[in-house]
């Protein structure tokens, strides 16, 4: 059995993970429902397959940064960067199908979101070194200033 205790301190990650999961088989059947409307040669398929490709690839680096970022520092700003990632990607994805010009504002925004899940880990380690070697706790102060910076994530 879990403890209960663990749970409780990632609860949200995994709220933000499985969120992802059925984004990605979203993203899947977009592709083949277009791989079998079109050939496998055409724009419109070309596109999907490319937009998909794409946010598979930076995923990796999205959902280690995530988990770091919660698990070093704090779960709460790290789920809402997260979850802003999530809204981004689908814009992404979206826009991708359209010109792939529209997708520009969606990849930007998940760049943002990404860099700030990664100084969180940054922030999270090096004050985990902090407490460990110096005896100085910055882990409450740097948990206060990601949660008030977690909100400038939606300004454009």
């Amino acid at each position: 059995m879990m403890n209960p205790t663990l749970v409780e301190h990632i609860y949200m990650l995994v709220i933000v993970t499985l969120i992802s999961v059925l984004q990605n088989a979203f993203f899947a059947q977009k592709v083949e429902k277009e791989g079998k409307v079109q050939s496998a040669h055409s724009s419109a398929f070309e596109r999907v397959s490319c937009a998909n490709r794409n946010c598979m690839d930076a995923y990796a680096t999205f959902l280690a940064a995530m988990w770091c970022a919660g698990l070093c520092l704090s779960q709460a700003p790290a789920a809402f960067a997260g979850l802003v990632y999530l809204m981004v990607r689908q814009k992404y994805f979206i826009g991708y199908l359209g010109e792939t010009s529209q997708s520009t504002p969606g990849y930007l925004f998940g760049k943002r979101a990404i860099f700030f899940l990664i100084l969180m880990c940054i922030v999270g380690i090096i004050s985990f070194f902090l407490a460990h070697y110096l005896d100085s706790d910055y882990k409450k102060h740097a948990e206060t200033i990601t949660n008030a910076a977690s909100a400038l994530l939606l300004i454009p």
